[in-house]
């Protein structure tokens, strides 16, 4: 619906850069989401949500509030690298240190992550939104045609890339022309795709350098032994990973069912809520 709705229908995102902006409407989609799961059962159900490492105090209490009036008994929060390691498989109660990139729709998150905590951690707000950003910019300079969200989206998905291709592939588009007004079909190629994108994804390979530089000694042996994993639905622009594996020199795994492995690890974690309330 986004950019296709009339003037009495207004479609929001209630997150953005993976913290609440619109409170109402967040607490309208969790009771939505509450209702959906536990039908009109009389109990209360308790609720975890994850949340990007470095979210400051204000936004937590927004989180856990907006959770508890929408009918939590009780909220847990947990930091989605932590979250996306688990749903990754990867045993983080072990004294070895894990390396996981969680690139979602707002912000990425970079942990080292070692006996069930992060050691370092860093969030940046940019992910698969900037990408898209990124697409929509370059178009309008590039080919002087507007393009929307969607399109931009579609075009990353089907021949976005961050490291140069073999074989170079193209994809039709249509936009208005920002000079005549009207409606034109433009060919784009994988190859603009990477001169579009390349900028952005560097500012995730730097912030990865960065966690690196800070990470304990014993702990970046075991990063450079096992590898860096990386989750989350941005990971899978082509070429992310042979580009940070280019930059770091560090072997790059993508998870399994990678745009899952948050919800998926969440969820893991909800049942294992026991053990966790006993270590905490």
């Amino acid at each position: 619906m986004l950019g296709r709705t009339p003037g009495n229908i207004v479609a929001t995102r209630p997150l953005r850069d993976g913290v609440i902006s619109d409170y109402t409407v967040t607490e309208k989609m969790l009771k939505h989401f509450i209702n959906k799961v536990c039908g009109k059962f009389l109990f209360a159900p308790r609720i975890m949500i994850c949340i990007p490492s470095q979210v400051t105090e204000v936004e937590r209490k927004a989180v856990i509030d907006a959770a508890s009036q929408a009918g939590a008994r009780k909220v847990y929060l947990i930091e989605e690298p932590i979250a996306a390691a688990i749903g990754a498989g990867i045993d983080i109660s072990r004294a070895c240190g894990n390396m996981v990139v969680d690139i979602g729709g707002g912000t990425t998150d970079i942990a080292v992550i070692s006996l069930g905590g992060s050691v370092v951690n860093t969030s940046l707000k940019v992910a698969g939104d900037k990408f898209d950003e990124a697409i929509v910019k370059y178009i309008k300079r590039k080919h002087n045609i507007m393009i929307g969200e969607r399109t931009a989206e579609d075009l990353k998905m089907s021949i976005g890339c961050v490291y140069p291709k073999i074989q170079d592939t193209e994809m039709d588009i249509r936009g208005r022309d920002l000079i005549t007004g009207l409606p034109k079909t433009v060919t784009i190629y994988s190859s603009e795709m990477l001169e579009a994108l390349i900028e952005t994804a560097m500012m995730i390979v730097d912030a990865v350098h960065s966690v690196l530089e800070r990470t304990p000694p014993e702990l970046a042996a075991d990063i450079s032994d096992k590898g860096i994993y990386m989750t989350g639905g941005g990971c899978l622009v082509d070429g992310l990973d042979k580009l940070l594996q280019e930059k770091t020199g560090i072997n790059v795994m993508i998870a399994q069912d990678t745009v899952s492995c948050v919800a998926l690890g969440t969820g893991k974690a909800l049942d294992n809520l026991d053990a966790l309330e006993g270590k905490g």
